[in-house]
């Protein structure tokens, strides 16, 4: 945070540094709360649902809705209260003290009283071309999310971890046939989890194999295969492509200043959202490495408003006392 001047900075009560589900629940209740949050957005406003095409199971939407357009209404009715949503990505925090400090795109200062990160995760992909231009049409990170499109037709997940063979067992209820392609001859899923993929007759093992290219126009007609220990090159016909090779939490600006875990997802405590450092709250997919869903993480963003409104009750009431007892010692 060098060269940059706080002395002018705008102090905000309450600073939400994301979007998605859970930011802007959480933007929507503190906003209720008479809290006037600001709302950073990020450099991927509406978070990971603006690059899904149909949401058939978030509640109050029986007939699917896109994705971009649902994240259009969470933005709607948090601005109805009163939110702020700013374009500007946090670029860095300084937590140690209050009103906490951050900074937006490395140059603007911002002051806050609380704080709740809802910065998500991104799903790991592959880097190919045609996966991220395919990506809702066929390929996708989440078989929970989109499995059930993919009835009676041939998908294939990509990884060999526990997340694979969860995202391939889970789509043996849709799929008729489901390969699992991995890049070596051994699975690194855990010994259970290995044990009922194999025992699961729809699925099929393609062992040693890497993913080249994805085939389709409009949508995923197949992908190119690559043998890694001959070399040889072949194409295997599906509709669907899923990427099970594990999701990367947005939290790097937190390193060193919050708790995370081993793989740096935002520990928060039991049955809350706060954080190591009071007054700082954590909702999403930035600390839900277990469920991942659009529903949890906008249950987590309510969570988190709760919380950092009651933990503001709680500093005010704190501080009137302290001036009481000063007025009254003089």
């Amino acid at each position: 945070m060098k060269d940059i001047d706080f002395s002018v900075a705008e102090r905000h009560k309450m600073v939400v540094i994301g979007t998605g589900p859970a930011g802007l629940t959480a933007a929507l209740y503190t906003s209720r709360a008479n809290l006037d949050p600001v709302v950073f957005q990020g450099s991927e406003p509406g978070g990971q649902l603006s690059t899904t095409t149909d949401v058939e199971n978030f509640p109050g939407y029986p007939d699917g809705v896109m994705g971009p357009d649902m994240m259009q209404h969470f933005e709607a009715q948090a601005k109805r209260f009163g939110a702020d949503l700013r374009w500007g990505t946090v670029t860095s925090v300084d937590f140690s003290e209050r009103p906490f400090r951050m900074v937006i795109d490395e140059e603007t200062a911002v002051l806050a009283d609380a704080v709740i990160i809802s910065t998500g995760a991104s799903a790991q992909y592959l880097g190919l071309e045609n996966e991220k231009r395919l990506l809702g049409h066929g390929v996708s990170a989440c078989a929970t999310c989109d499995g059930a499109f993919f009835r009676e037709q041939d998908v294939a997940v990509v990884g060999g971890g526990d997340t694979a063979l969860e995202e391939a067992l889970f789509l043996t209820r849709f799929a008729r046939k489901v390969y699992v392609i991995h890049r070596r001859d051994e699975l690194r899923a855990s010994m259970i989890m290995q044990e009922r993929a194999i025992a699961e007759e729809k699925i099929e093992f393609l062992w040693n194999r890497t993913v080249e290219d994805v085939l389709g126009e409009k949508e995923v007609t197949g992908v190119v295969l690559r043998d890694t220990q001959s070399g040889e090159v072949s194409e295997l016909p599906l509709q669907g492509l899923f990427l099970g090779i594990g999701h990367r939490p947005n939290t790097d600006i937190f390193k060193h200043i919050l708790t995370l875990d081993s793989n740096n997802y935002i520990v928060t405590e039991p049955d809350s959202t706060y954080t190591s450092v009071a007054g700082v709250f954590a909702c999403g997919d930035a600390q839900d490495h277990v469920y991942r869903q659009a529903v949890t993480a906008a249950g987590t963003g309510c969570m988190a408003a709760i919380d950092a409104e009651r933990w503001l009750s709680e500093q005010e009431a704190a501080e009137r006392v302290t001036m009481l007892n000063s007025l009254t010692s003089n």
